[in-house]
Parts: C-alpha cells; sequence; structure tokens
C-alpha cells in the first residue's frame, strides 16, 4: 500500500535533484563563459598594452634620432659660419701678407702657411658636409610631416633601403608637406596613402587621400608649379589625377648626374 507512496517521493527527489544538477550546471556553464570571456579580454588588453609599450619605444627612438640629427645640424652650421669664417679671413689675409711682403726668406713659410690654411679650409668643407648630409633623414622628416596632421589617418609605405641623395630627399620632403597642406585646405578627405619606394632605376613617390572633391589649386597655381620645377630639375616625371581621390604620382631616375638641377643627365 505505501509503495506508489514511495515511488512518488524518489520520483520528486530525483526532480530536485535534476532541477539542482540543472541550476548548477547552468551557473557553472556561466561562470565558463564569463572565465574564457575575462581570458580574451586579458589577452586583447595584453596585446595593446606590447603594442603600445612598442609604440612608446619607436616614439622615443625616433624622438632620440630627430635629437641627434638637429644636433648634427648644428654643429655643422656653428663650425661653417665660426671656423670656416675664420680661416677664410685668415686665408685673405695671409695672401694680402704675401702680396706686401718683400723679404725672401719668408717667402717659402708663408706660402707653406698658405698651403696649410687652404688644406685646414678643404678639411672645414668635408666634415661640414658630411654632418649635414647625416643630418638629413627622408624618413624623419615624413614622419614629422605627418605628425602635424592628426586629422588624418595616414597609411606610408617606406621602402627605401639607402637615403637618396641630399637635395633629393629635401625635393621629396618638400613636395610631401605642400601635398598636406594643399589636401588640409581644399580637399575633404579624411584617409591618405602615402608610398616611398626605390627601384633599380628610379625613385617613386606616390600621394593619394580619399577626398570626394577635386582640390582647385592644383589644376593651376604656384603649388603645382613649384612640385612641377623640383620634378623637372631633376629630370623626372609628375603626374597629377583625380579618381576617386586626388593622387600624385612622381618617379625621379636614380643616375646620379641628374642629382644636379638643371643638370644633364
Amino acid at each position: 500500500m505505501d509503495r506508489p507512496f514511495f515511488l512518488r517521493i524518489d520520483l520528486m527527489l530525483s526532480l530536485l535533484l535534476s532541477l539542482f544538477l540543472a541550476v548548477r550546471t547552468q551557473k557553472l556553464e556561466k561562470m565558463r563563459a564569463e572565465f574564457k570571456k575575462l581570458r580574451d579580454d586579458s589577452m586583447e588588453l595584453n596585446l595593446l598594452l606590447n603594442k603600445k609599450n612598442q609604440y612608446l619605444m619607436e616614439k622615443q627612438e625616433t624622438e632620440v634620432h630627430l635629437a641627434t640629427l638637429k644636433e648634427r645640424n648644428r654643429i655643422a652650421r656653428e663650425i661653417h659660419d665660426n671656423v670656416g669664417h675664420m680661416l677664410s679671413r685668415s686665408i685673405l689675409q695671409l695672401g694680402a701678407l704675401k702680396a706686401l711682403n718683400h723679404d725672401s726668406s719668408l717667402s717659402a713659410p708663408l706660402s707653406e702657411l698658405h698651403k696649410t690654411l687652404n688644406t685646414a679650409m678643404d678639411s672645414i668643407r668635408t666634415s661640414v658636409h658630411g654632418l649635414q648630409e647625416s643630418s638629413v633623414s627622408l624618413r624623419d622628416s615624413v614622419a614629422e610631416i605627418i605628425h602635424g596632421y592628426p586629422e588624418y589617418t595616414v597609411d606610408l609605405e617606406y621602402d627605401i633601403s639607402e637615403p637618396p641623395p641630399q637635395n633629393l630627399q629635401f625635393c621629396f620632403a618638400a613636395i610631401i608637406k605642400e601635398a598636406f597642406t594643399n589636401a588640409s585646405k581644399h580637399s575633404d578627405a579624411a584617409r591618405i596613402r602615402l608610398v616611398l619606394r626605390e627601384h633599380p632605376s628610379f625613385y617613386q613617390l606616390l600621394f593619394e587621400d580619399d577626398g570626394s572633391t577635386a582640390p582647385k589649386s592644383y589644376s593651376s597655381g604656384m603649388g603645382l608649379l613649384n612640385m612641377k620645377e623640383r620634378i623637372e630639375s631633376f629630370h623626372g616625371t609628375l603626374n597629377i589625377t583625380f579618381e576617386r581621390g586626388f593622387k600624385i604620382f612622381i618617379t625621379v631616375p636614380r643616375n646620379t648626374a641628374s642629382y644636379q638641377p638643371g643638370g644633364k643627365s
């Protein structure tokens, strides 16, 4: 008579146990999901932190490098303005002294001194020229220009292993600066792609944005004329187009003879 009662008790206990296990399993699944999310968030934060640390290290290295280049430029300028000018004045004074000298016994020492001063002057010129060349960095100049336009997302592709000649670096930096300036004034672009690349026979510069309106200043005006004159002086080519954004495409031959503005390659 009591067996159905005990069966009902067993069934109720089984149901309660099943309900308890189900709730417990649900809690475990929830905890597992939360743990997985925390783990993923932690990994993502670690990746972001590593990228941030790498960026800060690269920025610090860049700032140190820029400071080094500026210091070299300052030293070169001081040598040129101070030591160079004093040597030039000494050479002129010695030349005048040789012209006024009537003592034959002093002619040879004066000539030797004049030769020594000229040799020192040549060494100064060589040293200043070397310091000035080493103080120019196209990549750092480009990075500094980009830093001055934080409103743009810039995709930079720099693929030049050996620095171009100094005057060509100045030319490229000036054109890039001009392109950014005109884009900020006349274009509604938000993203800019900048490519600097070397090939076996020529250098390539590409500047393009995603603007929807063609800048009027590039169809005429001093900006375009300055760019053309700069590139033509290096026997290079310049093409400016507008199709789904504004684009400047430049190629300059790597023949060193053509790096003298107005010279013949």
